[in-house]
């Protein structure tokens, strides 16, 4: 799996302090757009993570699990798409998109 599992212990490390533009999605296992979303989120995090020149991230945030981290960043819709750089969120898409939605927004943002 190359998605990476973001939690409140790991995430200033892993997000915050990313020297890489990270994609976080925020979900939750109830929800069933985002378990329909998950598939493209795992098939993008794959295709960056087999491409040794990619120096992006993609990684997930369970919200049930997570709450502080889903209030820090006003997500009040599952599932969310928070695309961060230099720790800060620059780009926040809701709902469930198209693989090739999310790539044109990482690009557009990043």
């Amino acid at each position: 799996m190359y998605t990476k599992k973001f939690d409140e212990s790991n995430f200033a490390l892993e997000v915050l302090a990313s020297k890489e533009p990270v994609l976080v999605d925020i979900y939750a296992d109830w929800c069933g757009p985002c378990r329909q979303l998950m598939p493209t989120v795992e098939e993008i995090a794959r295709e960056i993570g087999e491409n040794q020149h990619d120096e992006r991230k993609v990684g997930k945030v369970n919200a049930d699990e997570n709450p502080s981290l889903t209030a820090r960043y006003e997500v009040s819709s599952i599932p969310t798409l928070l695309l961060f750089k230099d720790g800060k969120v620059i780009g926040r898409m809701i709902g469930n998109h198209s693989k090739t939605n999310i790539l044109e927004f990482m690009q557009a943002v990043s």
